[in-house]
């Protein structure tokens, strides 16, 4: 069905693979469409709980595909390329209410890093990295980048990262707050599904919840925080999962959440 990804579902986990290997999994305007479509039929399917990002080959993803674009160099609007193209597949990620995870195989690099940065967790190989590559080809960086670095890993170094063009390694990354774990390559794949397996069977309503609130907590106070909280905790407390959740507690016995 897609020409530019691999789509697979199975056990309530969504498999996304970005699929384009012999180009580093570079972007192109039909694979960032085919994500997209992914995405929605993932948040219209109640069968998923869990979504995975991935690449194949070496590469999670080489950013735009610059040969794909090499031709309209210096007359192609990119502030409307990445418009149409790049800010509503975040836009999506960002607001979808089911949690996605980055199984981060390799470099991330540009656009891809910015992909990389908009899952809410990324568990990374050994041997994978991420570059804010755009200033090396003289552009700023974009697909999010400049609003979710710096709220990971401070101004300073965001702009470090992203004026300097540097390399991050996995190790770094993952003392800056950019990855959630770092494992030997050939561990990868046991640690994914190990995260995705607890998120098929975890309460998903109420997990999408959190991810509303803690997104809204970065633009926002206190006083509205706190009306979130009981606002969501009024939604929560109405889902068959509460009512499993305290019925296991007190027949002291695993929940068995449905995600509903």
């Amino acid at each position: 069905m897609y020409q530019t990804i691999l789509f697979e579902q199975f056990d309530g986990v969504a498999t996304i693979t970005l699929n384009r290997p012999d180009r580093y999994n570079a972007f192109t305007p039909e694979m960032l469409a085919e994500i997209h479509d992914a995405l929605k039929k993932c948040a219209k399917d109640n069968a998923v709980r869990v979504i995975v990002i991935t690449g194949a080959g070496k590469a999670f993803n080489s950013g735009q595909d610059l040969k794909n674009t090499q031709a309209s160099i210096g007359t192609r609007n990119l502030g409307e390329a990445v418009e149409q193209h790049f800010n509503p597949l975040i836009k999506f990620m960002y607001n979808l209410p089911k949690p996605i995870i980055c199984r981060l195989n390799g470099v991330a690099a540009g656009a891809g890093c910015s992909l990389a940065l908009a899952c809410d967790m990324v568990i990374a190989s050994e041997n994978a990295s991420l570059i804010e590559v755009f200033v090396n080809i003289g552009l700023v960086p974009d697909s999010g980048s400049s609003y979710f670095l710096p709220r990971v890993v401070g101004s300073k170094k965001a702009f470090e990262l992203c004026t300097m063009g540097n390399k991050v390694s996995a190790q770094e990354a993952l003392t800056l707050g950019m990855v959630n774990k770092v494992v030997p390559h050939n561990d990868l794949d046991a640690e994914v599904k190990r995260v995705a397996d607890y998120f098929a069977k975890a309460p998903t309503k109420a997990i999408g919840y959190i991810k509303k609130m803690l997104n809204k907590s970065m633009q926002t106070d206190l006083a509205t925080m706190l009306q979130e909280e009981a606002y969501y905790q009024e939604l929560a407390g109405y889902s068959h999962d509460y009512k499993e959740g305290v019925a296991a507690f007190i027949e002291k016995r695993p929940a068995q959440f449905k995600g509903e």
